[in-house]
């Protein structure tokens, strides 16, 4: 495929297509040049909520989901689906066996550098269009700044080294953009969300019609687990203070059940800091699955295989969890919420067919109910379950974390117990240090199980080698994904491949 083939693929303007949940809604629904739109602040909102569409995508070259394809990365859940050859990539991203050719990179790579693009070319029309209102320009460059920041952050947490691109570039410059490191990538990160949560015009709260936008605890609550991320133990008071302004904010606690955060019409709760929107009406079928029916397919994918019985919905049986999950978490008051137990239910007269690697326990944070099925269009391509990217629980466990290393173990104690008391467990009350950090790693094991974080925990705190090899996991190698192959191809020599690979 030749660079410019490639690149109208991976930067072409895909903005107008529907979306359907409260300010979600792109409007026009047909085709329009760039260069005839963004001239007032109606086109520019449209750039906007193309560029959180992105979030929700899920069919970028494949299946490529990152909540399931990281659960399956880590020791939460198997691969899983029919058979091996299902779902190679899953399967390759469960065992290890990843290769430039053979993996979800290329959908993933695509899927970020997509919403990066818009997200910059909101950035250039606010710069371009005159007579635009102040606090408009203000809040919606917060918000697109937010937005690049994330994506970012996906893409050095997967690949380390990549393009950092800021800019709308033409076609010629994207033959000369070369890897940044990572601590610029971060430092990209970190600029932008604090250009984004000092803004002003960047709310605190959201009225119900602007649920999904961006606030300032999401960007300050992103800003410090990217800071955590970065393991710069001289930074740890500065990313505990970071979180500490979310948690001293008094906007968001911890729900009392914890059996009901991931209910759907608990959705945007008082625990949710930054929560991705699905919608289940928009009527998709398989002719626009790809990206384009705002369902969250995750939740077909963790359900059982051709499930006959009470409450669920029948799925197709990938990420079914692991055995060493369900010992960790069997006596915790969280595991009725957290798992769903086959066998528990074949006692109660319901069946289901065994996939691949099988272990009769499923996702129940994510799985799809009978209730909430679609009623129009294919239902396994809308499912309308919003994704709690970011929860208060998260944000206490991190700053519990940062608080320790820092040196502060009451502060880190005062934390973990907060998310303790909420399901009823004892305090931790003697532990320091290193073995109070073991604590809220294992805190955040149970609290976070099957929501995506445990193989960047593993990785960011170096407990990957011992906690994944049995699954062929290789230090210095399988901490980031291969770059994509046809990306190098097209490079011109100018992208390399990651170590290993």
């Amino acid at each position: 495929m030749k660079i410019s083939q490639r690149l109208v693929i991976l930067f072409s303007v895909l903005f107008f297509v529907s979306c359907g949940e409260d300010f979600l809604e792109l409007d026009p629904r047909g085709t329009e040049l760039e260069t005839n739109f963004y001239q007032n602040e109606e086109e520019i909102f449209q750039g906007l909520v193309a560029a959180y569409d992105v979030l929700q995508w899920g069919g970028t070259d494949g299946w490529t989901m990152k909540l399931g394809l990281y659960n399956a990365a880590s020791d939460d859940t198997y691969a899983g689906g029919s058979d091996p050859s299902d779902q190679p990539s899953w399967v390759a991203m469960d065992q290890f066996t990843l290769d430039p050719f053979l993996g979800p990179q290329s959908g993933l790579w695509r899927k970020n550098y997509t919403g990066i693009y818009r997200a910059n070319l909101v950035l250039q029309k606010l710069e371009e269009v005159e007579g635009l209102a102040t606090d408009f320009v203000a809040r919606t460059q917060a918000e697109a700044k937010f937005l690049r920041a994330y994506y970012y952050f996906d893409l050095v947490r997967m690949f380390g080294s990549v393009p950092l691109i800021t800019t709308v570039l033409s076609g010629d410059e994207l033959y000369d953009q070369v890897q940044a490191t990572p601590d610029l990538i971060y430092a990209q990160i970190e600029q932008d969300l604090n250009d984004a949560r000092n803004t002003f015009e960047l709310p605190a709260t959201l009225p119900a019609d602007e649920f999904g936008r961006v606030t300032k605890g999401a960007a300050t609550a992103l800003l410090g687990k990217a800071i955590l991320y970065q393991n710069d133990e001289s930074r740890m008071q500065e990313c505990a203070s970071v979180l500490e302004e979310v948690i001293s904010s008094g906007i968001y606690a911890l729900e009392a059940d914890y059996s009901t955060i991931f209910d759907t019409n608990n959705e945007f709760g008082i625990e949710s800091v930054f929560e991705i929107q699905y919608s289940g009406a928009q009527r998709g079928g398989w002719g626009n699955f790809s990206n384009g029916t705002e369902g969250n397919y995750n939740v077909q994918f963790f359900g059982m295989r051709d499930y006959v019985g009470p409450s669920y919905s029948s799925g197709w049986s990938f990420c079914p969890v692991t055995e060493k999950l369900v010992d960790v978490l069997r006596n915790d008051p969280r595991f009725d919420a957290t798992v769903i137990d086959g066998n528990a239910l074949r006692g109660q007269g319901a069946s289901y067919t065994e996939g691949y690697q099988n272990t009769d326990y499923f996702i129940k944070k994510y799985s799809g109910l009978q209730a909430d099925r679609a009623t129009d269009g294919e239902p396994a391509l809308n499912w309308n379950k919003n994704i709690r990217e970011i929860r208060y629980a998260d944000v206490l466990l991190m700053a519990a974390e940062a608080y320790v290393r820092s040196g502060n173990d009451s502060a880190g104690k005062s934390y973990l117990n907060e998310v303790r008391r909420r399901v009823f467990l004892q305090p931790i009350t003697s532990a320091s240090g290193s073995q109070l950090l073991d604590f809220i790693y294992r805190e955040r094991q149970l609290e976070l199980a099957t929501e995506g974080h445990r193989f960047f925990d593993l990785v960011r705190t170096g407990r990957a080698e011992a906690e994944l090899s049995d699954q062929g996991y290789t230090s210095s190698k399988n901490e980031v994904l291969p770059i994509p192959q046809t990306e190098i191809d097209i490079s011109e020599g100018n992208l390399s491949q990651n170590s290993g690979y």
